[in-house]
């Protein structure tokens, strides 16, 4: 039951982020508000929500399949993947004023940071089932697939559709390494995730 509230909450403080969000870009441009969808922290914590959403209906009715337990699993790895990336990547290359530039305000403290550990919690704690090493590489799909988009985004896309390197990985041309890292980040989370499922 716990988790059924927790997956719900997930759905529920998505969807409301979200709303406000259009409700306060409107006011500026459409654009800004479809530009939201580049970035991977909404993106994952969309990705959550509606995995989050399908899981609850399916523990609801005592039917929950290996699918609905799967797009869980990704949806969890890819907002742990956010979380982490906010405090070991983005927080250093910040500063100290890190706190109020990824953590202030609604939108920032629920998907950098309450999504994923509530998402954590209800994984971790009340949906464990076993997993094998096969099933722990589906949760790198998010990072390989938007790493792939992003990438032609920043690089080889024509001008008017390219992207800043908002996140900086292109850094002096460093791309490779960058995305080799965030592989093997991923890598190392899912494997976490697997060990904790298998206890």
């Amino acid at each position: 039951m716990i988790d059924i509230i927790i997956n719900f909450s997930i759905f529920l403080v998505t969807t409301i982020l979200l709303l406000f969000l259009w409700l306060r870009t409107r006011k500026d441009t459409p654009r800004k508000f479809r530009e939201s969808f580049r970035y991977f922290t909404c993106l994952s914590n969309i990705l959550c929500s509606v995995s989050a959403l399908i899981f609850a209906m399916a523990r609801f009715t005592g039917a929950v399949s290996d699918l609905s337990w799967t797009l869980k699993y990704i949806g969890t790895a890819a907002v742990t993947v956010t979380m982490l990336t906010v405090f070991l990547f983005l927080a250093p290359s910040v500063g100290k004023e890190w706190y109020h530039v990824l953590l202030k305000g609604p939108f920032n403290l629920f998907m950098h940071l309450l999504t994923p550990v509530m998402s954590l919690i209800s994984f971790c704690g009340f949906e464990r089932r076993g997993m094998t090493f096969l099933q722990s590489l589906f949760g790198m799909l998010p990072v390989v697939l938007y790493g792939l988009l992003y990438l032609y985004k920043i690089i080889y896309a024509s001008e008017p559709e390219r992207w800043n390197d908002f996140y900086g990985f292109n850094k002096d041309g460093k791309w490779p390494l960058m995305f080799a890292v965030m592989l093997s980040g991923t890598f190392a989370i899912c494997m976490g995730l697997m060990s904790i499922q298998n206890l």
